[in-house]
């Protein structure tokens, strides 16, 4: 009697703290989701293997279901543990292997790899790589390396590279690097990387016509080729705050799946998720699998697919459940690579914090194209603005400005860029269409340069993380007061729409 009285006095109190009211499965998966990212980051301060066994596995999936069956709020914490445990395995799985790095730092070795992403070109004009697949001395080696070279010669996405060269620690979310790294040999299957192939001959199609930089820039908006950009030019973009929309991104990505949706809808809503499912493969593999482009393509079809079916996903379910998936496909992505890192702050600022900021300063009044471009382009530095200051040290006082003067244009702009392409086997039409192309295109490099250019347009701060935090718990803050001003639902939030 006396075990039944405290069974039921306790169900009475969790009862009073609403603990055991039903719950959304979604915030359940949001929950194991969270579980998944934290366990694969805090793989990096554990013994080397120490969650590598199945059982761990087993456990966490258990744990995860059990809480989706059951539904209450209580077992939000069962589903957290869940994900831990099972981010925990895949982490410590993913770690296995990369202890045969150590017997090689600061030995000169030779590995062959493949090129995981385009080549970018540094500010000394060396070539930087990102080899997978690596391979040395006949044995295969999990990870991924970074390699710097003064090889001129093409290499292109998919290429197998040779290299020999002394092998350092690596950092962030790669195993090595090597430095002044000799190229041997690059091996280019047959066909080899469709996709790039297509592109490129795209690109020389639009290069017929506009001139060399302005060409380069529309390309990096439509395509994320970033390689054909000049040096100089590159650097002014970066100064201004640019590049987040001359590489492969989801702003990129976004625009494209909006514009093929907007396009069919009246068609059919069949058709408009037809064709920007289309347009989300095709990008990714135009672009390639990188972090940034792992996490958008994600959330891109995510959002269609929830927008297809007339459903809804609120953000704070999105974002953890995006994150757990590309973790669990690639952990090494949530060891300090900066590029994931980047990708989902500024996605939560797309998501989250540009709504909010609509809704406070605008009222429910659905802006426009351009104000919601601005809004997004704003809520996104802001959200990534800590990272990249604690990263590098240095902030762009131009950036608002550059963003405001070029955002909104640059859907014209890809949009012409493809026309340009296009229309190049008919020489008349596009011929018309290259002058409002390339001025556009001129418009643009020509703002960019000139701001980049302002004794003003950088300022050197040093911000430690502790600061990151805090500056992020104030942002936190701030939407949470808005939120509550507005009364905002965040669910009505669709990156496709």
């Amino acid at each position: 009697m006396v075990e039944s009285r405290g069974s039921l006095a306790y169900t009475n109190y969790m009862k009073s703290l609403g603990l055991t009211q039903r719950l959304h499965v979604s915030w359940l998966l949001a929950a194991a989701g969270v579980g998944i990212v934290i366990g694969v980051i805090s793989v990096m301060r554990v013994p080397y293997g120490l969650f590598a066994g199945w059982m761990w596995l087993v456990a966490g999936m258990v744990l995860a279901l059990a809480s989706l069956v059951g539904a209450r709020r209580w077992l939000i914490i069962v589903a957290l543990v869940g994900g831990v445990l099972v981010g925990l395995w895949r982490g410590s799985f993913g770690q296995i292997g990369l202890e045969h790095y150590q017997t090689l730092i600061s030995q000169t070795v030779r590995l062959s790899g493949r090129v995981l992403e385009d080549p970018d070109v540094d500010k000394k004009g060396q070539t930087v790589l990102r080899l997978g697949d690596i391979v040395s001395n006949d044995r295969r080696l999990p990870g991924s390396v970074w390699v710097v070279t003064r090889h001129s010669q093409a290499i292109k996405r998919s290429d197998v590279v040779t290299v020999r060269g002394t092998l350092t620690d690596g950092f962030g979310a790669f195993a090595a690097r090597m430095s002044r790294a000799a190229v041997e040999r690059v091996t280019r299957e047959q066909p080899g990387d469709v996709a790039v192939s297509v592109r490129d001959w795209f690109a020389e199609r639009v290069r017929r016509y506009v001139p060399e930089s302005e060409a380069a820039l529309g390309l990096g908006f439509l395509m994320g080729l970033r390689r054909a950009l000049p040096l100089e030019l590159m650097t002014a973009l970066q100064v201004a705050g640019l590049t987040h929309v001359i590489v492969a991104s989801g702003y990129n990505l976004t625009i494209l799946v909006r514009l093929a949706r907007r396009l069919f809808v009246r068609v059919s809503k069949y058709l408009a998720a037809l064709s920007a499912g289309v347009m989300i493969i095709g990008f990714m593999a135009m672009t390639g699998l990188s972090p940034s482009m792992s996490r958008a393509g994600l959330v891109a079809g995510l959002s269609l697919a929830a927008w297809y079916y007339g459903r809804t996903i609120h953000p704070l379910v999105l974002l953890p459940v995006a994150a757990a998936m590309t973790l669990l496909i690639n952990p090494q992505f949530g060891w300090n690579d900066l590029g994931w890192q980047l990708s989902f702050a500024a996605f939560s600022g797309v998501i989250i914090l540009a709504p909010l900021l609509q809704r406070y300063f605008f009222g429910a009044k659905s802006p426009g194209v351009i104000r919601q471009i601005i809004g997004e382009t704003v809520s996104a530095q802001i959200m990534t603005w800590p990272l990249l200051v604690a990263s590098f040290g240095v902030i762009s006082n131009v950036a608002l400005i550059v963003n405001v003067l070029i955002l909104p244009l640059v859907p014209l702009a890809m949009l012409l860029t493809f026309a340009v392409g296009v229309c190049a086997d008919v020489p008349v039409v596009a011929g018309l269409i290259t002058a409002p192309t390339t001025w556009l295109l001129q418009y643009m490099v020509g703002v960019a340069r000139w701001l980049a250019g302002l004794d003003w347009a950088q300022l050197e701060v040093n911000l430690s993380w502790l600061w990151v935090i805090i500056t992020y718990l104030i942002i936190i803050g701030a939407m949470w007061w808005m939120r509550r001003q507005t009364g905002l639902r965040l669910r009505e939030s669709n990156v496709v729409e």
